[in-house]
């Protein structure tokens, strides 16, 4: 019987080996193949390896790969959550970069997908934003971090299209719930 091939892509492989490490704690002695499959699947986000190979068929039946589930690390969402206030105003500059990038996200989904924008435009949907007065800080700090580009004279700035990622989804999520509660 010809066995499939089913290609695993491992975006961290310090948090697989720790993955593994811990279910390689809770079994007794030598982990069997499909022991094996599970750990593995499930240390790269997978229920098991049955619903690894459930996703990798449905990515070769559309043509086009879909992201492996992405963990979410909740308490880092919630700390970030705690920089906006319950209208989702941005309320202070967080002094960690983590959070600081992470935050930018929610200010990023303000944005129109497509617009044009001047820089008066973007600073003023920043300013309706934020409560700490710094428009032009957060305006810099998104084109650091890739979340909009500028053309070289500063004339148009447009927010940059890309998927965001889990905790950033969480967190716009979260402020977006607590706005339209």
């Amino acid at each position: 019987m010809p066995r499939d091939i089913l290609p695993l892509t491992i975006p961290d492989i310090s948090a697989l080996a720790k993955a593994l490490g811990r279910e390689l704690t809770l079994i007794d002695g030598k982990p069997g193949h499909v022991q094996l499959l599970n750990m593995l699947a499930r240390a790269v986000g997978y229920r098991n390896f049955q619903h690894f190979r459930a996703v990798t068929a449905a990515e070769t039946r559309l043509g086009e790969p879909l992201s492996a589930p992405e963990p979410v690390d909740h308490a880092l969402v919630e700390r970030v959550a705690g920089h906006f206030d319950a209208e989702g105003q941005f309320l202070r500059w967080p002094s960690r970069y983590s959070h600081q990038s992470l935050a930018l996200w929610v200010l990023w989904s303000r944005l129109q997908a497509g617009a044009v924008y001047s820089e008066f435009d973007v600073s003023l949907v920043i300013r309706n934003n934020h409560r700490f007065g710094d428009h032009a800080l957060i305006r810099r700090a998104m084109i650091d971090v890739g979340l909009i580009t500028r053309t070289l004279d500063g004339r148009e700035y447009r927010r940059v299209e890309r998927k965001p990622p889990g905790e950033a989804l969480a967190l716009i999520r979260r402020i977006a719930a607590r706005t339209s509660a």
